[in-house]
């Protein structure tokens, strides 16, 4: 089964900053050509998950409500343009929390994969830190890191993994995958 994981923020729609979140509806923007990739990915016949932190309602920053809201919204503006996210998959705990699905440990992808019963070997995730490549690697899957969110290029001296590939942008990425 081809399969990807996205992480959201960065990835899929702009990343918020440090230290910030998403909080309502209005703060949610698509990254331009994020929805023309989705559709790619469900065209070409790709299994597609989120899988993303969202410690600001562990937090208390934002509701769950509101969480749901935003994924809703962003999952019917997805499939209105061609694509189609197979589950979504966040960890609302904070950092301190302990818990298996905080990335970069790989509890989400874990579940999705016996959940939707498919081996992590063949997957790839596609993220915009370091955090998401070792997530990635701890799951044993590929990493893709897109430089459209928290990571720049210039920081590479710095990591401490490197990612299997890197593309500029979303749609960069998977045109590589479904080539």
């Amino acid at each position: 089964m081809k399969t990807v994981f996205l992480d959201r923020d960065g990835v899929i729609n702009r990343y918020p900053g440090d230290r910030l979140y998403v909080t309502s509806l209005n703060k949610f923007r698509f990254l331009p050509k994020a929805k023309e990739a989705l559709a790619l990915l469900s065209k070409k016949g790709f299994k597609v998950f989120i899988a993303s932190n969202q410690a600001g309602v562990g937090r208390g920053v934002y509701a769950q409500t509101t969480l749901n809201k935003i994924t809703s919204v962003m999952l019917r503006k997805i499939e209105k343009s061609g694509g189609r996210i197979d589950k979504v998959y966040y960890c609302t705990h904070k950092k301190d929390a302990g818990c298996i699905c905080r990335k970069p440990l790989p509890g989400l992808l874990k579940k999705a994969a016996k959940e939707f019963k498919f081996s992590l070997k063949n997957a790839y995730f596609i993220g915009d830190t370091i955090r998401d490549v070792l997530t990635a690697k701890a799951a044993g899957s590929r990493s893709i890191l897109v430089l459209t969110g928290k990571e720049k290029l210039k920081n590479q001296v710095n990591w401490e993994v490197k990612p299997d590939y890197i593309f500029k942008d979303l749609l960069t990425a998977v045109k590589f995958l479904t080539q």
